[in-house]
């Protein structure tokens, strides 16, 4: 569960909205530049906005009117983004270390769960530098998985990757979904991942909530148009 309240410029749009949610995937959906990412970043603890307050499962992270911010590393949030960010001089297997609690992971459960959910055995020995980019985002999430994050946020998982390897780690992500229950932010611009992965869907436009919907009504709206085009999306979610 989310609450979440913030006031902040950003260029030339102000970001002003608030929302609460009791989804386990709630999707941030709207075009480049409507404030999805500065949210993710306010969650995370990367950006501190001039006024407001977030909540998640009982637990206030950030709250300007009484003076509390809680440091990005003690706010327990797993950030995957779209370019993975792996260390490239780190082997997978310590990528994955890194994010990973305690620090001889290896020997905690938890290593070889994830390891198996997102099939990385055979990737543990190499460098990031020799990996599909497919391979990448899937060494991302595990590692941010391994942090025990109490929120995981996805910033457009997808983007940049061919059809294949986007088929393939939208798998992996309904696979997570299914078998682990970790309250999850995605920002996307795709029909098609919010429909797949989502339960909720706020709808930004300008730093502005224009909708908050169940996925029911995302998608029932979603079908009356023949074409995916982000912007007519936009239209019909009015």
């Amino acid at each position: 569960m989310i609450e979440l309240y913030l006031r902040h410029p950003l260029g030339d749009i102000e970001l002003d909205l608030e929302f609460r949610s009791d989804a386990r995937t709630l999707a941030l959906f709207g075009r480049s530049g409507a404030g999805k990412s500065s949210v993710l970043n306010a969650i995370a603890g990367l950006l501190t906005p001039r006024s407001g307050r977030i909540v998640i499962d009982g637990e206030c992270l950030l709250d300007t009117a009484c003076d509390i911010d809680v440091p990005a590393a003690q706010r327990r949030i797993g950030y995957v983004f779209q370019d993975g960010r792996l260390f490239p001089h780190l082997s997978v297997r310590r990528n994955l270390l890194y994010g990973a609690t305690p620090h001889d992971a290896t020997r905690n459960p938890d290593f070889s769960a994830i390891v198996d959910l997102l099939e990385l055995h055979g990737l543990l020995d190499r460098q990031p530098p020799t990996l599909s980019g497919g391979e990448r985002q899937r060494v991302a999430i595990g590692r941010a998985l391994l942090s025990r994050p109490r929120a995981l946020l996805l910033d457009e998982p997808l983007t940049g990757l061919h059809a294949e390897a986007r088929a393939q780690v939208l798998d992996y992500l309904r696979r997570l979904k299914q078998e682990l229950h970790v309250f999850t932010v995605l920002v996307t611009h795709l029909p098609d991942e919010v429909g797949a992965l989502a339960d909720e869907v706020v709808r930004l436009g300008a730093g502005h909530i224009v909708r908050q919907v169940p996925i029911v009504e995302f998608i029932a709206r979603r079908a009356a148009f023949a074409s995916t085009d982000p912007p007519g999306l936009h239209d019909v979610l009015r």
